[in-house]
């Protein structure tokens, strides 16, 4: 019993970390110690791993200023990671004795791409834009086409970068609202999860055919469609055919789509200058 006494009396206190006044980490001493002949020195990779494990637990994602439905700005919102430099600084005095052992969690922001002043620039000009209709009573096929467009509205385009159809509306699942409506497979109607969403993957190709705009990525439904002429459409589906451009311009683009009243609308707009 003296002994386990004595070992807790000799254990380092430990650094608590304080977020919005609740605790979010402890972390002890003797976790981290690493003996080099008489010199007691910090577990680096250690400590990296706690920051990382600490980090999740507090990131919060930016939010980029985008337009509303009557094409005012909405402001942007940074957003919040860990100060790796700050923390580590903190942990090290806390490690050899010289610091506090209770800290507040020093954060640092984490500014969105896009602000407010880069959209009201980019939004000038319209480059491009293209409408297709499709049957508003086909409420399930209707949905679907509404979810992938707010999908891909207000995202922007960066000069050299690239647009991935699939990586930006991601994969369509019931838990995000997707519903079983017609899709064409191997040249059949048949059904599946998502069904429709190839006339918004069709509309945005029609939309971004322009100068500038380089299409790196796009397949033709294996029979033709109602909503686009014969051969300016594009397929896709997860895990499969995907549609992908790359801005080659000098100024970003902004996408804006919507679909309502049986219209798919997709405006392509960008700086005058």
């Amino acid at each position: 019993m003296t002994t386990i006494i004595l070992s807790f009396l000799l254990t380092a206190v430990p650094f608590t970390v304080i977020d919005n006044n609740q605790v979010v980490d402890e972390l002890v001493k003797e976790d981290f110690e690493l003996r080099y002949a008489d010199r007691l020195l910090i577990d680096q990779p250690k400590l990296e791993l706690q920051m990382d494990i600490l980090n999740e637990k507090l990131y919060e994602d930016p939010i980029n200023a985008k337009l509303d439905d009557d094409g005012h700005i909405i402001k942007e919102k940074p957003g919040e990671a860990l100060d790796r430099r700050t923390f580590q600084q903190l942990f090290q005095e806390y490690f050899y004795e010289e610091g506090e052992n209770r800290i507040e969690t020093p954060v640092r922001a984490v500014y969105p791409r896009v602000d407010s002043e880069l959209l009201a620039d980019i939004r000038e000009e319209e480059i491009g834009h293209y409408t297709t209709d499709f049957k508003p009573e086909n409420r399930k096929r209707s949905r679907n086409i509404e979810l992938a467009a707010e999908a891909i509205n207000n995202q922007v385009v960066f000069p050299g970068e690239r647009f991935s159809f699939n990586n930006v509306v991601g994969k369509r699942t019931k838990e995000k609202g997707y519903k079983q409506a017609p899709v064409i497979i191997k040249g059949e109607l048949s059904e599946g999860i998502g069904g429709g969403i190839c006339q918004v993957s069709s509309t945005l190709y029609n939309a971004v055919d322009l100068k500038g705009i380089e299409i790196k990525e796009r397949y033709s439904h294996s029979r033709s469609v109602p909503y686009v002429p014969s051969g300016r459409d594009a397929t896709i589906s997860w895990n499969g055919p995907d549609f992908s451009f790359i801005n080659r311009r000098k100024k970003p683009v902004l996408l804006q789509a919507s679909a309502a009243d049986g219209h798919m609308n997709v405006v392509v707009l960008s700086s005058k200058s």
